[in-house]
C-alpha cells in the first residue's frame, strides 16, 4: 500500500495520541469525518495501524526494574529458534523479544518489581531453557530516550 501525505498525516498524528477523536482527527488533516474514518479503516486493514495502547508507565505499577538479556543459543536451526520465541511468549516480564544477527542470537526486555524477581525469571525461566548456551544481562540505570512507534516523514 501506498501512503500519501494525508495518510501519513493521520498516521503521526494517531501515533502520537491514539485517543484522538475522529473528529479532531479529521479537522487537523484536513477532512471531513467521513472520509477521514474511512482512511483510518483502511490503514487499520493494511496493517499500517496494528493496534491502540496505553503507555504505561512500569515504575508506578510496581516494575521499577528494566533489563536487557543477550541471550546466545547452541543450535540457530530455524526449529529451535521458533522454540526459544515461544518459550519467551510464556514469561510475562519479557516484554520485548528480538532475533538478532552476530554473536547473540536474542536480545530481551525485561520487567522486573525488584532484583531478586529478576534473578527468579533468569534462573527458572531463562537459563535453564532448552538450547541456551549463554545468558548476560544489563540492567537499566535511566533511559534517556524511550519513543514509540516510528518517525513518520512526509506527513
Amino acid at each position: 500500500m501506498s501512503f500519501d501525505s494525508i495518510d501519513r498525516r493521520i498516521l503521526e498524528l494517531l501515533q502520537d495520541d491514539g485517543r484522538m477523536t475522529n473528529v479532531e482527527l479529521a479537522e487537523r488533516v484536513g477532512l471531513t469525518a467521513p472520509p477521514c474514518l474511512r482512511r483510518v479503516r483502511a490503514l487499520e486493514e493494511a496493517g499500517a495501524i496494528r493496534g491502540y495502547h496505553a503507555e504505561i508507565d512500569a515504575a508506578t505499577l510496581g516494575f521499577p526494574i528494566t533489563v536487557f538479556a543477550m541471550v546466545s543459543l547452541r543450535s540457530q536451526a530455524e526449529h529451535d529458534l521458533a522454540a526459544f520465541e515461544e518459550h519467551v511468549a510464556t514469561i510475562p516480564e519479557v516484554r520485548e523479544c528480538h532475533m538478532l544477527n552476530g554473536e547473540i542470537d536474542f536480545i530481551l526486555k525485561i520487567v522486573a518489581s525488584d532484583l531478586k524477581s529478576f534473578q527468579e525469571i533468569l534462573m527458572t525461566h531463562l537459563t535453564p531453557a532448552p538450547n541456551v548456551a549463554s545468558v548476560k544481562t544489563s540492567l537499566t540505570i535511566r533511559t534517556a530516550k524511550a519513543l514509540p512507534g516510528i518517525p513518520i516523514r512526509g506527513a
